[in-house]
């Protein structure tokens, strides 16, 4: 049987550690990858995505768009990961998978940025473990 004692230690163990995995997470909103990275991702965009997506992203055909309120409808709320995933094992359309995780990371900062979302100072890290730990906020 638990102590009154033994159950008060319990709630506040779980209460730090709720508000520790709350540190961890970080919004898209306050800047989670470089200009340099955006600058890299456009160049890829351009090359792999435009034919589909759009020059400016806003969708053509059956491509949906990547920026303004269709797009961010979908994302917001999910985690970074959950984009660059699908960036990762679906594109390019007539070559699926063939990006690796370091492209993924430059597109979906190039994505954000066409967004709207503020730069930072170090790159968007490639890998669903960091990534996981971003959620796709409204842009502010």
């Amino acid at each position: 049987m638990f102590s009154v004692k033994s159950l008060a230690v319990t709630a506040c163990v779980a209460a730090a550690l709720t508000v520790a995995g709350m540190a961890l997470a970080q919004n898209v909103s306050t800047g989670v990858y470089s200009p340099a990275q955006v600058a890299r991702g456009a160049d890829l965009y351009a090359a792999q995505c435009a034919r589909c997506h759009g020059a400016s992203m806003e969708g053509l055909d059956v491509a949906p768009p990547l920026t303004g309120g269709t797009f961010l409808s979908h994302w917001t709320g999910q985690p970074l990961a959950a984009l660059a995933t699908r960036v990762r094992t679906t594109m390019p359309i007539d070559k699926p998978g063939t990006l690796g995780q370091a492209a993924s990371a430059d597109l979906v900062a190039s994505i954000l940025d066409a967004n709207g979302y503020p730069a930072g100072k170090a790159d968007l890290p490639p890998g669903n473990a960091a990534l996981g730990a971003m959620t796709l906020d409204a842009p502010k």
